[in-house]
């Protein structure tokens, strides 16, 4: 079966005054359906070009990238943003919620944007599995830094897109709300079989996947799958 996301020589090169800047050197990969991908890297390495492109917020220089069938290269800027709506479900280290919005409407406000129909049964299910069925009346002031990153996990469920792509996900989080948010994350993987690409700098946090990408000055330096992943979460 073809890759769900295929990524053939990607560049990226940003204009600063007369000066070119390569964000990315020809990088080349293949994650299938249902794959939890870890991207390491330290600071300047590319991971986070990487996740513009993958999220169709930019566009590469040169090279191609498919994501469940389409060619980015070839979609419109309009084309693009449908296929955010559609298809990916994004995850910040700022939870970007609504502070006047409790966490239900914070949530269904995904599915205004996307425009796509309730569905209550699916709703309870993401929220039960996430922990959030007696916060839902809870304003982001009222609930702790992991219990908003959860609501923030649910939103980028509940359309049941086919992609999540999660930036550095516990960045703003201590190491318990860290593990907690990880852990449903990868559960959230497994349950709902969506494609799972995450960027952290953290190599715990990395050990969550089931394939780690290592990036250093804009090139992938060791893909691989994880030895120590047995297919659950780490302890």
């Amino acid at each position: 079966m073809p890759a769900f996301i295929e990524a053939q020589n990607l560049q990226k090169t940003y204009r600063v005054g007369k000066v070119d800047v390569p964000a990315l050197r020809g990088v080349s990969f293949e994650v299938q359906q249902g794959d939890f991908v870890t991207i390491v890297g330290p600071s300047g390495s590319g991971k986070s070009t990487l996740f513009y492109l993958l999220g169709g917020l930019t566009q590469a220089t040169n090279g191609r990238l498919v994501i469940d069938g389409d060619d980015l290269s070839k979609l419109s800027d309009s084309e693009r943003t449908q296929l955010r709506k559609k298809k990916i479900g994004f995850v910040f280290q700022k939870f970007n919620l609504l502070p006047t919005l409790d966490a239900r409407s914070n949530i269904d406000i995904a599915q205004e944007i996307a425009g796509t129909k309730a569905d209550p049964a699916h709703f309870d299910r993401v929220c039960g599995l996430l922990g959030l069925d007696k916060r839902m009346d809870h304003k982001p002031s009222e609930m702790s830094g992991g219990e908003q990153q959860r609501v923030a996990l649910a939103r980028a469920l509940i359309n049941r897109p086919a992609l999540i792509l999660a930036d550095e996900p516990t960045g703003n989080l201590d190491s318990k709300n860290s593990v907690t948010v990880l852990q449903m994350l990868r559960q959230a993987n497994v349950e709902f079989g969506q494609t799972v690409m995450m960027i952290t700098h953290n190599p715990e946090a990395a050990a969550y996947g089931n394939r780690i990408i290592h990036m250093r000055d804009g090139e992938i330096v060791a893909p691989e799958l994880d030895p120590q992943w047995t297919g659950h979460h780490p302890a």
